[in-house]
C-alpha cells in the first residue's frame, strides 16, 4: 500500500497549529497540484522558449491575429511577415518585433503576445513518488514545491536522500535534499530554486 509519508507528518504538524490561523498555499508533497500555471504568464521576464504555444493578437486584424507554436528552431510563422524569431525574447519584446514589421502593411498595428502553454520550461520528478514526470517550471520554483505536484512519495522512498541532477558548465551535478529537514524548516539552503532541465531524484 502507497503511503504518502510527507503527507502524515504535514497533518501532524497542521494539527499543532492554532484552529484560527490561516496559512497560504501549502507547498508540501501530498497537498493539490499548483494552480494553471497561465496565471504567472504574463510575468514581463519571461523568455519564450521553442514549444511555447503563443496566442498573437493584431487589433482589428483577425485574418492576422492567430494562436501559433513557437517551432524547434524558436521561429513562429505569421502571414506577411513569414517567419519570426521568438524563442528568447519576452512577450512584450516579440510584440515590439511584430509590430515593427507590419508596419510595412498595417498603419500603426496594435499588437499583444501571451503564452498559451509553457512547454519550453519544465522540471522532471522521477523515482519513488506517486506521480512521476515532467512538471511546468513556475517562476522562483523550489524543490519542494515541484515535489508538491508529484502527489506523495510510495512507502518505499527515502525521503533524506532526494537530490537534483544539474548540468553546470556541462557537467552533471548532484544537489542533495532532506525532505523531513527542509519541512520542519531546517536547511532552507537546500531547497533551491529550480532551473530548466532538473531532474528531481527520490530514490
Amino acid at each position: 500500500m502507497t503511503i504518502c509519508l510527507g503527507f502524515f507528518e504535514l497533518q501532524a504538524q497542521e494539527a499543532k497549529k492554532p484552529a484560527t490561523e490561516t496559512s497560504p498555499a501549502k507547498t508540501e508533497v501530498g497537498n493539490k497540484r499548483e494552480t494553471n500555471p497561465q496565471t504567472t504568464m504574463g510575468e514581463a521576464e519571461y523568455k519564450i522558449g521553442p514549444q511555447d504555444v503563443l496566442r498573437i493578437d493584431v487589433w482589428k486584424e483577425p485574418e492576422i491575429t492567430r494562436t501559433v507554436p513557437v517551432r524547434p528552431d524558436g521561429k513562429i510563422s505569421l502571414p506577411l511577415l513569414n517567419d519570426v524569431q521568438a524563442a528568447g525574447l519576452t512577450p512584450n519584446q516579440l510584440s515590439s518585433a511584430i509590430s515593427e514589421g507590419l508596419k510595412k502593411f498595417i498603419n500603426d498595428p496594435q499588437v499583444t503576445v501571451s503564452v498559451n502553454e509553457i512547454n519550453s520550461r519544465r522540471v522532471f520528478v522521477t523515482g519513488e513518488v506517486a506521480h512521476s514526470g515532467a512538471f511546468p517550471l513556475l517562476p522562483n520554483m523550489t524543490v519542494l514545491q515541484a515535489l508538491s505536484s508529484t502527489g506523495g512519495f510510495t512507502q518505499f522512498a527515502k525521503i533524506k536522500n532526494i537530490y537534483v541532477l544539474r548540468f553546470e558548465d556541462g557537467k552533471q551535478v548532484k544537489h542533495p535534499f532532506n525532505y523531513k529537514e527542509a519541512i520542519a524548516g531546517r536547511k532552507p539552503e537546500e531547497n533551491i530554486m529550480l532551473q530548466p532541465g532538473d531532474v528531481i531524484v527520490v530514490p
